[in-house]
C-alpha cells in the first residue's frame, strides 16, 4: 500500500490570464480629423489592441469614399453622419439605436464605451441599456462652457443638465484632472474617475528643433519665438494671446508669434495681428518641430477639458505660459517649467508674458526643466488604466500587482447597480 506524504507536495496559486474583452468604442470624431478627442482616442484605442483586446470602432462615415477598417483585432462600424455647424471638416453621427442594436444583438461586446455625447452617443448609451450591457463614458469636451463663444450662453444650463444625465446613466465617466472631476462631482455627476492623458514623447522631443524653420518665420538664433498651437476658434480665447504677444513687442520688438492651426478666427486674426506667423495645420514631425522649434508656449485656453497640446510642448521643451486650469494646472509648475496667471485674470497673464520678455534668460532656464515632468506619461501606462477600470466593470477581478487606474481618486464601484 503506497501512501502520500502531503508535506512533500508544494500547491501555487497562478492568477487566470488577463482576459481579452471584445470592446465597442462609440465616437463621433477620428483620425484623419485634427482635434485633441480624435487624437488621444486613436492613441487609447491603439494601446488597448495591443493589449490584446477586440475592438469595435462605432463612428461616423466622414466621406462617401469612407471604407470600414478591419484588421485583427480592430473592426470599424460606420454609421450616417452629417457636417458640425461652424465646424463642417467634422460629422456629428445621426441617430442610430436600431442599428446598434441589430449589430450588438448578432456579436453581443463585453462593454461599450462612449467617448462623445451626441446623438450617436446617446443612440449607444439607448441600445447598450436596452440590451443589458455595461457602459463607460469620457468627458472629453466642454460643450456647455463653448456655448457663451458662440452666442448661445442661454443654453449652457440644458447642456449641462444633458451632460449629466448621459453621464449619470453610464458606470464610470472618466475625466483627465482632479479639478475637472471636482467640478463635474459639484454639479451632480456621479462615479467620476481620474484617468491621466498620455504624449508620445519620441514625436514630441526638443531633439525637432530647426534653425532652417525658425529663419522661415523670420527668427535667429536669440529671437524670443511663442507659439500657439490649436483650433483658431473664439472658445480658445486667442485675444488673450495677441495682447501678450503684443506686451512682449512693447519690451523688445524682435519678438514672434507663431499659429499653428486653422478655424473660423483665422481671418480676424490676422486682420488683428499682421506681423504674426500663421503656419495654417501640421501633422506628425512638421508638427513637432513647430513646438520644438520656438521657445515659448503661450495657452489662454479656458474651455479645456484637459488641453493636450500642454503636454506636447512639455515633451518638445517648450515652457509654458497658460492660466491655472486644466493639464496646465496639473502638470505646469510655475516658474520651474512654466507660468500661471489665475483663472480669468487676462491681465495677468499679459504681465507675466511682458516679464518674460524682459528676461528671457528665465525662458531658457525653464525650458531645460520642461521635458521632465511630462516624461513619465507614455500612452502605455494609460492603456493599462483604462484596461482595469474595463475589467472592473465587467466583473474581472484586477489581478495582484496591476494598477488601478487613479485609485486615489475616490472612484466608487458601481457594479452591482442596475442598468
Amino acid at each position: 500500500m503506497i501512501t502520500a506524504d502531503t508535506d512533500a507536495f508544494l500547491v501555487e496559486e497562478f492568477p487566470a490570464a488577463r482576459p481579452s474583452l471584445r470592446l465597442s468604442v462609440v465616437t463621433e470624431t477620428w483620425p484623419p480629423e485634427i482635434n485633441g478627442v480624435a487624437l488621444t482616442l486613436s492613441r487609447l484605442v491603439q494601446g488597448l489592441c495591443a493589449r490584446n483586446h477586440q475592438v469595435q470602432l462605432i463612428r461616423p462615415r466622414q466621406t462617401r469614399a469612407d471604407a470600414a477598417r478591419s484588421d485583427e483585432g480592430f473592426e470599424e462600424l460606420l454609421m450616417r453622419g452629417m457636417p458640425i455647424p461652424r465646424y463642417p471638416e467634422l460629422k456629428l453621427g445621426l441617430p442610430s439605436k436600431g442599428a446598434l442594436v441589430r449589430a450588438w444583438t448578432l456579436q453581443r461586446p463585453d462593454l461599450v464605451h462612449i467617448a462623445t455625447e451626441g446623438p450617436l452617443g446617446w443612440s449607444a448609451l439607448q441600445a447598450a441599456r436596452r440590451l443589458r450591457l455595461p457602459v463607460t463614458s469620457d468627458f472629453r469636451t466642454n460643450f456647455h462652457a463653448y456655448s457663451r463663444h458662440y452666442g448661445v450662453g442661454w443654453l449652457k444650463t440644458p447642456i449641462a443638465a444633458y451632460l449629466r444625465k448621459f453621464h449619470n446613466l453610464t458606470r464610470c465617466t472618466m475625466v483627465p484632472t482632479q479639478a475637472l472631476r471636482a467640478e463635474l462631482q459639484a454639479i451632480g455627476f456621479h462615479n467620476v474617475q481620474v484617468v491621466a492623458r498620455g504624449v508620445d514623447t519620441q514625436r514630441f522631443t526638443p531633439e525637432r528643433r530647426s534653425e532652417a524653420l525658425r529663419a522661415q518665420w523670420g527668427a535667429g538664433p536669440d529671437t524670443l519665438v511663442m507659439i500657439a498651437v490649436g483650433r483658431l476658434a473664439p472658445e480658445k480665447n486667442l485675444e488673450v494671446v495677441v495682447r501678450a504677444h503684443e506686451a512682449m513687442r512693447a519690451v523688445r520688438s524682435d519678438v514672434k508669434l507663431v499659429f499653428v492651426g486653422d478655424g473660423p478666427q483665422r481671418a480676424a486674426l490676422q486682420q488683428r495681428c499682421p506681423q504674426a506667423v500663421f503656419a495654417g495645420m501640421r501633422r506628425d514631425t512638421d508638427l513637432s518641430a513647430h513646438y520644438a522649434s520656438a521657445d515659448l508656449f503661450g495657452f489662454a485656453s479656458l474651455t479645456e477639458t484637459f488641453g493636450n497640446v500642454t503636454l506636447e510642448a512639455l515633451a518638445s521643451g517648450l515652457p509654458v505660459l497658460a492660466f491655472d486650469t486644466a493639464a496646465a494646472g496639473d502638470w505646469v509648475r510655475h516658474g520651474h517649467n512654466g507660468w500661471l496667471a489665475a483663472p480669468h485674470d487676462p491681465e495677468g497673464f499679459v504681465r507675466q508674458a511682458a516679464a518674460l520678455a524682459h528676461e528671457p534668460a528665465r525662458v531658457r532656464h525653464a525650458a531645460s526643466q520642461a521635458r521632465a515632468q511630462v516624461a513619465p506619461l507614455d500612452w502605455a501606462q494609460i492603456a493599462r488604466q483604462v484596461e482595469d477600470i474595463f475589467l472592473r466593470t465587467t466583473g474581472w477581478p484586477v489581478l495582484p500587482g496591476a494598477r488601478d487606474a487613479q485609485a486615489s481618486s475616490g472612484f466608487h464601484d458601481p457594479f452591482t447597480r442596475a442598468l
